[in-house]
């Protein structure tokens, strides 16, 4: 198209030259002078000289043309170049866009790649944290394969659990007792066993349990059993196996409902017993003594029982069981003479029942006393704990009964015992009580008090004092008593140190009646021999007499009475009834290890007892007592 143009513009010059030159004048003869003048004019130039100026014009115009025609053909190859760069770069872009355009794709592609690539690496990272978690539970099941917490069977988890103990124990005055102390048998002062000092080693607190539990929609059920060896069967002996029989602690049913309902039932801590969250079994605060009697003051019993507890809300419980009566009986009571003479005979008169020997075909121990119960005792408890607390209020009421035989009382030498008139007789004794424990400094340290106040409740406190004394009419009277505890405990990640002092009380309950002293410590009594000592007891013999048996000691070859043994002889002219008691108890217990392996732990304790008993006439009876107490322990995790 330019080189069209460039010719046409060409070819419309050379005819403008062409009709130029054809129009310029042809004649040849030259033109008329005029007249009168000379004639200067300059000749014409000749039509051979305008041709050649003509030709030569020309020809710089061709040459001109043929430069322009060389230019555009120059400008035609350059254009055409530069088309052939066009299409060369057109073809480059398109190119550039077809291969941008793969690259899109295949960046598109790359990425759903790169996606893909990243939700497998995902994958492999969770599969990867799913396999180590797996391992780590597979490791952790083969531990537990291999060193179980709890065993599994049959939908429940079994929990082993207790400790094995080596404990020893010296006390300032014989008592001969095992590892716990019978705090209301202290001996007094004039007791051969209070110029005897003890020392005895023991394994028997070790103990054994096992929690069972298994779960279902809206409860979770469970029972527990836990047993030591600290009980005397009837053939038991220290002599060689210690072959003492096993003493269960503990065996309940329970059923926890998601309502807050807790059922439980059978053998356990009595309801009276101070725990440290809720109404919960299993969490009682116990003395960290290493005496398995606890402390002096601290109120327990374990007995059957049938708890109902109810939770509300957090912090507030409210509770209710019924639980094994017992009845402990002291005092004093009437001595009648029968006959005159050499055949006069004393014997205690009395006219009552309240508890026999087990019968021999039966499973009560044949060699205890029991007595006859007709109703559980009713203990109810509120807990609160608002935060920085356990805080615990509770009332006991128990129904005591016996047998009274008003007959039985000789009026006169000649006149027989009967039992034609007896009947049964009830009587009511009750307590209320209260429990408190504060954790300070971030739980480190724990102080709790304790308190027990009532009457007939004696039997509730760890110095077993009793509940009733009997009038000389057979009738049950209970005695007042209070029991009271406080307790300082340091917690620290290897160690516990704790500090005790506690006390218990018995009141007078008497009836003299212008008589000798009767009832439970009577201001008649003779005390006056309670700082002296007596010889050991003499082996007797019952012999058959004109009315009725007597006991008659053995005499040996020199006509003397043979002693007994190692029986102690009876203090003379010393009724000793308890009127308090008072522990203070130190201690501590240092963890060598506790972990997955279990716990390893060891402490000293040291006691200070002081019991006295009511004044009578005479001294006014005392004994104290020193122990130290060791143990070494082994609990399994």
């Amino acid at each position: 198209m330019k080189n069209s143009c460039v010719a046409l513009c060409v070819l419309t010059l050379f005819a403008g030259l062409v009709c130029a030159a054809q129009t310029q004048p042809t004649s040849t003869s030259p033109a008329p002078r005029k007249s009168g003048k000379k004639s200067t004019a300059k000749a014409e130039p000749s039509v051979t000289s305008q041709l050649e100026a003509m030709r030569r014009s020309i020809e710089a115009q061709q040459s001109q043309i043929q430069q322009l025609s060389q230019q555009v053909q120059t400008r035609d190859s350059r254009i055409q170049q530069l088309e052939q760069r066009l299409d060369q770069s057109q073809a480059a872009a398109a190119q550039a866009q077809a291969k941008a355009d793969n690259a899109a794709a295949e960046a598109a592609a790359q990425e759903q790649n790169v996606t893909a690539l990243k939700s497998d690496v995902t994958d492999l990272k969770s599969n990867a944290t799913n396999a180590a978690m797996t391992l780590q539970d597979t490791q952790k099941a083969i531990g537990a394969m291999e060193n179980p917490m709890a065993l599994h069977y049959k939908g429940i988890t079994l929990t082993p659990g207790g400790f094995l103990a080596a404990e020893t124990v010296w006390r300032q005055h014989a008592l001969g007792s095992d590892i716990n102390t019978p705090f209301n048998s202290i001996p007094y002062n004039g007791s051969s066993q209070s110029n005897l000092s003890e020392f005895f080693g023991s394994g028997r607190q070790s103990r054994v349990s096992m929690l069972a539990e298994g779960k279902i929609s809206n409860a979770t059920l469970r029972g527990y059993y836990e047993a030591d060896f600290l009980s005397a069967g009837v053939t038991s002996n220290n002599n060689e196996s210690n072959s003492y029989s096993l003493r269960q602690r503990q065996a309940f049913a329970q059923a926890a409902l998601e309502s807050g309902w807790t059922f439980t039932g059978g053998q356990m801590w009595s309801l009276v017993t101070e725990t440290k969250k809720g109404l919960d079994n299993r969490t009682e605060a116990l003395p960290m003594t290493i005496d398995p009697q606890y402390n002096v003051g601290f109120s327990w019993a374990r007995q059957y029982g049938f708890r109902v507890t109810k939770k509300f809300g957090d912090n507030f419980w409210l509770g209710a069981s019924l639980e094994n009566s017992q009845a402990t009986t002291g005092g004093t009571g009437l001595s009648c003479t029968t006959g005159t003479g050499t055949t006069a005979v004393t014997y205690a008169c009395n006219n009552y029942l309240i508890g026999s020997q087990g019968a021999s075909s039966g499973l009560y121990n044949p060699t205890a006393n029991y007595s006859y119960n007709y109703l559980p005792d009713f203990v109810f408890k509120a807990a609160f704990e608002p935060g920085w607390g356990h805080f615990e209020v509770f009332g006991i009421v128990s129904d005591f009964q016996d047998r009274i035989f008003p007959d039985a009382i000789p009026a006169t030498p000649t006149t027989k015992p009967s039992a034609a008139n007896a009947y049964n007789n009830t009587s009511v004794g009750s307590g209320l009580g209260a429990n408190g424990r504060g954790s300070l400094l971030n739980k480190h340290l724990d102080v709790g008090l304790h308190f027990l106040g009532g009457r007939g409740i004696g039997r509730y406190g760890t110095a077993g004092l009793p509940d009733l004394v009997v009038r000389p009419d057979g009738v049950l009277d209970p005695i007042k008593s209070y029991q009271g505890l406080a307790t300082v405990e340091v917690h620290a990640q290897k160690f516990d140190v704790y500090f005790n002092f506690g006390g218990e009380y018995a009141g007078r309950t008497t009836f003299d009646e212008g008589k000798t002293g009767l009832g439970y410590g009577s201001t008649l009594f003779n005390d006056s021999g309670c700082a002296t000592e007596t010889l050991p007891a003499v082996t007797t013999v019952t012999v058959l007499t004109p009315t009725g048996t007597a006991n008659v000691p053995v005499l040996g070859a020199t006509g003397t009475p043979i002693s007994a043994g190692f029986d102690p002889g009876s203090l003379s002219k010393c009724s000793g009834q308890t009127k308090n008691i008072f522990e203070s108890t130190a201690g501590f217990w240092y963890r060598f290890y506790k972990g997955p392996k279990g716990t390893l732990q060891a402490g000293p304790q040291y006691s200070r007892i002081t019991r006295n008993g009511w004044s009578g006439q005479g001294i006014d009876p005392q004994a104290n007592e020193n122990m130290f107490l060791t143990s070494f322990r082994y609990y399994l995790p």
